[in-house]
């Protein structure tokens, strides 16, 4: 579905494979298997390739046939891997409306990202399972099982897993956003 979607707004802007490609610093076979749905990008590819469609990241995975009542089977749900590894993102909502619901898994000793990362959106992470630190403007707060934490991401944050158990989360971001 995001390979198909990638390629529709590819072809709206009159882009070539190779013009993508060049745009979002990543080789023109990468987006070819993407768009041919062949292998699943990195989150930091993903990333990429909206800012170089200039589309929100949700945008490339929403589906344009709009159901009244969206369903997202847990069997059905799409991966998004950070690409150093550690983090995998599971997407829970549909890919449309104002709301974008991802489920996380952070591995033991694991980031989200390397430094902290903004976008025009506000979060809220609820932990599941073991401890999280969010990291918000370089302030650190620990979360518990059941403990949430809610922020404007246009201010550096991050995730990160400082113990030796994977930490599972809910993250919900309204507007999505890249």
């Amino acid at each position: 579905m995001m390979g198909e979607r990638i390629r529709e707004l590819r072809a709206a802007r009159s882009m070539t494979a190779t013009e993508l490609a060049k745009a979002a610093d990543v080789s023109v076979g990468l987006i070819s298997q993407v768009e041919r749905g062949i292998t699943d990008p990195s989150l930091e590819t993903v990333r990429k390739i909206a800012r170089a469609l200039d589309t929100p990241v949700f945008n490339l995975f929403q589906d344009t046939d709009l159901e009244r009542v969206a369903v997202v089977r847990k069997d059905r749900r799409m991966d998004i891997r950070s690409p150093q590894g550690g983090l995998v993102y599971q997407r829970v909502s549909a890919g449309v409306g104002k709301i974008e619901v991802l489920e996380g898994l952070l591995e033991p000793g694991a980031v989200s990202s390397e430094s902290g990362w903004s976008h025009p959106s506000d979060e809220c992470v609820v932990v599941l399972t073991g401890r999280l630190v969010l990291e918000v403007d370089g302030e650190r707060y620990e979360l518990k099982p059941g403990d949430s934490g809610s922020f404007d991401s246009r201010l550096p944050h991050r995730y990160l897993n400082e113990t030796t158990k994977p930490v599972r989360f809910l993250l919900s971001v309204t507007p999505p956003s890249y």
